[in-house]
């Protein structure tokens, strides 16, 4: 674990990873590098992008326990997630057609699959499928959230064909059950798994994920401008093009006439080739979390957490999520509030006390790394008890 928090340099008391995270060292070199291959080599650099990208699927492969070909390279996790979506808008091989109607009528020929999802989820979550049944070809069913094996086996029928789900919710720090969702749904329904806010912080149940998504710009500290798109072969199958573009299809310089066959793996559901030097940096974040081992980053992530919400409690705040609370997220985020006080007016105190925050919903999310400095509890409890203290004397 020291070989990997000597890997970061982000400011004391920069608490916010569920939002930004502060690139890590071999990512900013990474980054430079390309940048330079590109300024002195130009179109001869191609070669060594196209390798590192190769080297980065293998490394998601390692981190998702999946084959380099399950592996793309999208933009970001609302790209992976609106590939995802639309890929469902046509039905798997001998589904029955679905008559077109007036408002629709691109819809003759498809199938109407259901996808249950939290009504809850962070809306680039959301969206993805939303616009997907605006097209025709599947309906979105929103749940009460959060998603537990429970509320989903209450709406679980034939015509359910996908549960799409945020492996960690970015506002409560929730942790879903992704192993026991994916038992009770079967192998004949597909888990999709938005898992930017877990990959690089938990031990994510990875093998139950039939396709996910994750950007590089939280907790695996790699920048905007990259995604890892899984789609494994045990569903590819039932899954349409959908957005794939020429990047996704055989031989697409050398048809005589369009549209190509797609390519085999994810990388039929790329729009177009994904950012070389951010795909390059991706693959060294991805690979500091493979080679450090994501259960010893969470375990870290998770006394970092529990420090800061204990000395919360200490001064007289309410606290929700983090290790050894009832009901705990065991997630990388945890929340607090100080009762009396203007939540906005908390935020503004923490920002003076220099802790990088954010508010959401009534609620200061804390959102800790492994190389987070634990004495950052200290200012945190500070300034909370100064704003305890004033409410008081009010």
């Amino acid at each position: 674990m020291h070989d990997y928090l000597a890997q970061f340099a982000e400011p004391f008391g920069y608490l916010d990873f569920a939002r930004f995270g502060p690139v890590s060292d071999p990512v900013r070199r990474v980054l430079v590098r390309e940048a330079d291959r590109l300024h002195r080599r130009g179109w001869a650099a191609l070669d060594r992008l196209d390798a590192e990208a190769d080297a980065a699927a293998r490394t998601a492969g390692d981190l998702l326990g999946c084959a380099p070909h399950e592996v793309a390279f999208v933009s970001s996790t609302s790209h992976g997630l609106f590939a995802a979506a639309h890929a469902f808008a046509r039905p798997p091989a001998g589904a029955p057609a679905r008559p077109a109607g007036p408002a629709f009528p691109h819809r003759a020929g498809r199938a109407d699959g259901t996808v249950l999802m939290a009504r809850t989820d962070f809306p680039g979550a959301l969206y993805p499928w939303l616009r997907a049944e605006d097209h025709g070809g599947l309906t979105v069913r929103l749940l009460d959230g959060p998603l537990t094996a429970d509320t989903v086996r209450a709406h679980l029928d034939d015509r359910v064909r996908a549960v799409a789900v945020c492996a960690v919710d970015a506002a409560t720090g929730y942790r879903a059950p992704l192993a026991a969702l994916k038992e009770l749904i079967g192998p004949d329904r597909v888990l999709v798994v938005d898992a930017v806010q877990a990959l690089g912080a938990v031990d994510l149940a990875v093998d139950a994920a039939d396709v996910l998504a994750a950007g590089g710009q939280k907790w695996l500290r790699a920048g905007w401008g990259a995604a890892v798109l899984m789609v494994r072969d045990r569903v590819a199958g039932r899954l349409g093009p959908g957005l794939g573009g020429w990047s996704g299809v055989l031989d697409p310089l050398e048809a005589p006439d369009h549209p190509c066959p797609p390519r085999p793996g994810a990388v039929a559901h790329t729009l177009t080739n994904p950012d070389g030097p951010a795909v390059a940096a991706l693959g060294a974040a991805l690979g500091l979390v493979r080679d450090t081992g994501a259960a010893r980053i969470e375990a870290r992530i998770g006394e970092v957490l529990g420090g800061l919400l204990a000395a919360a409690r200490a001064a007289g705040a309410e606290t929700a999520g983090g290790p050894g609370e009832p009901g705990a997220s065991g997630s990388g985020i945890g929340r607090l509030r100080l009762p009396g006080a203007d939540p906005a007016a908390v935020h503004r105190a923490l920002t003076a006390a220099g802790l990088a925050t954010t508010l959401r919903g009534g609620w200061i999310r804390l959102s800790p790394h492994a190389s987070t400095d634990p004495s950052a509890a200290e200012p945190l409890a500070e300034a909370l008890d100064h704003l305890r203290r004033g409410v008081r004397a009010a």
